[in-house]
């Protein structure tokens, strides 16, 4: 079955796993700027960052016949520098005109503190000026819910923020209808062992239907699976899922969102 990756870190991936999900079927994938596995000092280290996912990344992914397409920020993870992180968004506008930008992410909350907040703000202001979609990170565990609400409380302040220009990953069973409710998309972002399992992204398409809602693999630094997607569509369909229905969650979805950035285009 034909889908979309919307969200993978495929920097932190080998090049085998380009293989891998080409051979399922992936027609295109987005990689958000996200952590590295350690903290980055300086905003050299950014820009550097911003040039291999808009310029080496992309060459990679080619080798296989692949779109590839990218999204730019300064990870919560790091934002609790502020002074670092207003060097580092003070660039992002060089990078925004590249023709494999789809806009600022994934930004959003990792402990809810106050300068991740206004690193959050000041991100949303970024997009809100340059007219960028929006890809929100959400918190972990014990501080997903208040981040959740957090950080639609932020966007919805902002009244030149589209609600339906904003997807916010990583929804779990309590913070999915939240987000829908915002008129905001859901991201369910699957993993095997932490976030969401297949069987529970089910669950919740089964629940909460499948407007505004698409699934993605991550495929980061842990223990992840770049296969995620393609297997959940599998298991939607044992599960007596129409085929229509599941290529719209993981195909027409994807596509709709990400469609309105006129860059986005499958090969």
């Amino acid at each position: 079955m034909k889908y979309i990756e919307p969200h993978a870190h495929m920097v932190s991936r080998v090049t085998d796993d380009y293989v891998k999900i080409t051979m399922a079927g992936c027609q295109a994938i987005c990689e958000p700027a996200f952590w590295a596995g350690f903290d980055r000092s300086s905003v050299q280290g950014f820009f550097d960052y911003f040039c291999q996912l808009t310029e080496h990344e992309p060459k990679r992914a080619g080798k296989f016949g692949l779109p590839h397409f990218c999204w730019l920020c300064i990870n919560p993870k790091e934002a609790e520098d502020v002074k670092l992180a207003e060097e580092v968004i003070a660039i992002i506008p060089k990078f925004l005109d590249g023709p494999n930008v789809l806009g600022i992410g994934e930004i959003g909350l990792n402990k809810n503190s106050r300068n991740e907040l206004k690193v959050l703000e000041l991100h949303v202001d970024l997009a809100a000026g340059h007219d960028q979609l929006i890809l929100v990170h959400t918190p972990h565990l014990e501080d997903k819910l208040k981040g959740t609400r957090l950080i639609v409380d932020v966007l919805k302040n902002d009244k030149r923020i589209r609600p339906e220009r904003v997807i916010i990953d990583h929804v779990e069973e309590h913070t999915i209808k939240l987000v829908l409710d915002s008129g905001m998309w859901a991201g369910m972002t699957l993993y095997p062992e932490s976030k969401c399992t297949p069987a529970r992204a089910i669950d919740m398409v089964e629940m909460y239907g499948n407007e505004r809602l698409w699934m993605n693999s991550a495929c980061d630094w842990g223990v992840s699976d770049p296969l995620a997607v393609p297997k959940t569509a599998l298991e939607m369909k044992k599960r007596g899922h129409a085929v229509d229905a599941i290529e719209k969650l993981v195909l027409q979805n994807p596509t709709r969102f990400l469609s309105q950035c006129p860059k986005f285009k499958l090969g």
